[in-house]
């Protein structure tokens, strides 16, 4: 099966109707989405079709670009394109030695064969399954899938890659890397717009002209160059730009068998299946300072020699909290935006034709929350991407991390009280309280970005919050907090023992936001006047 240029795609229409095609049918503007089964399968599918786009038919400069967004190119063209590529893209091969899209170059014959379900990220390990211990992911859920599920399942694990016991490599962003797209304002615009918008041209990924048979490009076309030994590590400067969309850590496989079944990912019927693959640890290990275009990275600022980090899923998912590091360059804090995100921001925005003012672009941040080799969860966020202009983002900037700054304090304030209603010593009790803060960043983030509106209404104003928006959000803030202190506290106890305690925290927390250091100096910076602030309260 080549991924190329036979059929094993699913995807979904507008109208709802699922079919599966071929690569080079993307191209047709009545496709919406992909169809995969799973959401990280889904999110897999994104990045796969925009590294091949990159590889084969990556525009020379920004005019072309704008072109392909406008209208999709013919079939001809992205066809002739894509046939560069015909050899690097067969999942299984009937020569022994042929390359394997994916898989280690050498057969693997003295590993040892296991169940197909070890390519899913969530699935229970070697050692939880000899323990017996996988109590909440089962075992044998998954014994047989399909072709075009194992190729999407085994690009999953490769970009995604977890620490996987001794010499088993992370993926080239590190496990679980958090991947940010931009999406059209367009509800209904298709695939291919959704696609495009993260190919960069040439103009602005410049990068030597590939050899698409070559190790650096793809890796599977090659003898896998072994990491057991120190200064085996491969750095950027070691391979091609593009290896970055498709590094391969794991060295895996598959094991493919004829005959009727039913595939356990889809449903579908298929005369080729897979229901074991075989590993093998010590693979490419990525080491150093990478650049992936999809993927937000934080550097130390004081540490200029230090290797960037690519960030992760974390606990409590993605929310406003993150947006401006996401969408924004901070070179103070260290915070650099993926590349298809910087080069939106620098100049696709305006060059994206039909925009009104107001309108914006979303973007798609999903991954893994990993815990070494351990998925505690998947989350996937859309945010808003603002069209702005440089002077604005740099003015935008220092407000935004006051707003947030004062969010996260209101935050600590609520949860350090609703703690101390229920526990007479909070300081000695530990336990995981992330549900509150999930709730207050949930609670108020209509509000935020309510108050990043409020800022853009006015390109000439020299305020970008006035005293009036300040005020409404420090006022979203007070009430979100009294409101959770209310519901974990008062309304969740049905005892009076502890109420003079439960009354004690709730008067902490709204003195809180009426003396506190920090509502004073947010108050001040903003120039809350004592009249509008007067009425307000009142009307609180």
């Amino acid at each position: 099966m080549n991924l190329l240029f036979d059929p094993w795609i699913p995807v979904r229409s507008h109208n709802g109707e699922q079919q599966i095609i071929c690569f080079n049918q993307l191209i047709d503007t009545n496709i919406a989405d992909f169809a995969f089964p799973r959401a990280d399968f889904q999110g897999a599918a994104y990045q796969f079709a925009i590294g091949v786009l990159q590889t084969f038919f990556a525009p020379q400069n920004e005019e072309q670009w704008l072109l392909s967004y406008q209208q999709a190119p013919a079939l001809p063209l992205l066809t002739s394109a894509l046939d560069k590529g015909r050899h690097a893209f067969e999942l299984i091969s009937d020569n022994a030695k042929a390359a394997r899209f994916m898989q280690d170059y050498d057969a693997l014959e003295q590993a040892e064969a296991g169940p197909i379900a070890g390519l899913l990220i969530e699935a229970p390990g070697g050692n939880t399954l000899k323990l017996n211990t996988d109590h909440f992911v089962k075992r044998g859920l998954y014994n047989q899938i399909s072709l075009p599920m194992a190729a999407i399942a085994l690009f999953t694990l490769q970009i995604n890659a977890p620490s996987g016991g001794q010499g088993h490599r992370t993926g080239l962003r590190g496990g679980g890397p958090l991947t940010t797209l931009v999406l059209p304002h367009d509800a209904t615009a298709s695939l291919w717009q959704k696609l495009w918008l993260n190919v960069l041209s040439r103009e602005q990924f410049s990068y030597n002209e590939p050899d698409l048979h070559s190790t650096a490009v793809f890796p599977w076309l090659g003898p896998t160059k072994e990491s057991k030994q120190k200064g085996t590590e491969v750095y950027a400067k070691d391979v091609h730009p593009l290896h970055m969309y498709w590094a391969m850590p794991r060295r895996i496989r598959l094991e493919v068998q004829q005959g009727d079944a039913v595939c356990d990912l889809n449903g579908l019927h298929c005369q080729q299946f897979v229901s074991s693959y075989r590993t093998q640890n010590y693979g490419y290990n990525y080491s150093g300072s990478w650049w992936h275009p999809l993927t937000h990275y934080r550097i130390n600022p004081k540490k200029p020699d230090e290797d960037n980090l690519s960030t992760k899923g974390q606990p409590g998912g993605i929310s406003y909290k993150h947006w401006q590091a996401l969408t924004m360059l901070d070179e103070e804090e260290g915070n650099i935006p993926a590349k298809v995100v910087s080069i939106y921001n620098l100049g696709r925005s305006r060059l994206i034709s039909g925009r009104r003012k107001g309108e914006y672009q979303r973007l798609w941040a999903f991954g893994y929350d990993m815990d070494n080799m351990k998925a505690r969860g998947w989350y996937s966020t859309e945010l808003p991407l603002f069209n702005l202009t440089t002077n604005q983002r740099e003015t935008l900037l220092k407000h935004i991390k006051i707003v947030q700054q004062f969010a996260a304090e209101a935050l600590w304030q609520c949860r350090t009280q609703i703690k101390s209603a229920w526990f007479s010593h909070p300081g000695d009790v530990k336990g995981d309280t992330s549900f509150i803060d999930l709730q207050f960043w949930q609670r108020t983030e209509q509000a935020f970005y309510h108050t990043i509106a409020t800022m853009l209404a006015d390109d000439n104003s020299g305020e970008p919050l006035t005293p009036e928006a300040a005020l409404l959000w420090l006022s979203a803030l007070k009430h979100t907090a009294k409101d959770l202190f209310d519901e974990f506290v008062l309304s969740a106890s049905d005892s009076h023992k502890h109420m003079a305690r439960f009354i004690q925290s709730r008067r902490a927390l709204t003195g809180w936001f009426a003396n506190s250091k920090a509502v004073k100096s947010y108050k001040q910076f903003y120039h809350i006047l004592t009249a509008i602030d007067t009425k307000q309260e009142a009307l609180a």
